[in-house]
């Protein structure tokens, strides 16, 4: 069996990809394509088999400067998203395109969800009002941070602590010597 490619590989990964994702009229795909030096997004309405709004780093009108870095993939991001937008597309279902979401892909895709594609995803953070009873994910990170640390604390102060004297105290490599314990010994080195 020949050595595949990673592009091939790619095409693999987003063949598999395209079972599950599709694109309807109410909830279009948005599928990315990346190349060494641009970057390429549509949104795009399977069931019509139509392309419904485009962007890519190629177009002379979005001023560019390269498409092959993370700043050029925000700016289509944010472009498709407007053009999506105006179109009358609030909701798109992401389609990688088999690369990684990492980098660029990443870069565009959260650039869309911050230009205003699915505001439902959850993307930014969400700052609890005065009637919310659920706390948000950062704050029960620094919540489960400053719990992890008083825990750290309270076990330092008590194996630190004059009146516990049952507690274990570490040994010293001298100590173990003094005692009569052995370095261990190097392994040999069998034919």
């Amino acid at each position: 069996m020949a050595n595949k490619s990673r592009s091939d590989i790619r095409r693999g990964i987003h063949s598999r990809i395209r079972k599950k994702v599709r694109g309807t009229e109410a909830r279009p795909r948005l599928a990315v394509f990346r190349s060494i030096g641009h970057i390429y997004a549509q949104v795009i309405d399977d069931d019509s088999g139509k392309t419904l709004a485009s962007a890519s780093s190629v177009e002379k009108s979005l001023k560019v400067k390269a498409g092959g870095n993370v700043e050029g993939a925000a700016t289509i991001g944010k472009a498709i998203a407007e053009r999506a937008l105006s179109a009358g597309i609030s909701e798109v279902v992401y389609d990688r395109g088999g690369y990684i979401y990492h980098g660029r892909v990443k870069a565009l895709l959260d650039a869309t969800r911050k230009a205003g594609l699915n505001k439902n995803e959850g993307f930014e953070e969400k700052t609890s009002a005065a009637g919310d009873d659920k706390p948000s994910k950062s704050e029960k990170a620094r919540a489960a941070a400053e719990k992890k640390k008083a825990k750290e604390q309270k076990m330092e102060a008590k194996r630190e602590g004059p009146d516990n004297k049952s507690a274990p105290k570490k040994k010293d490599a001298k100590d173990s010597k003094a005692k009569g314990g052995k370095k261990a010994a190097p392994k040999k080195k069998g034919k």
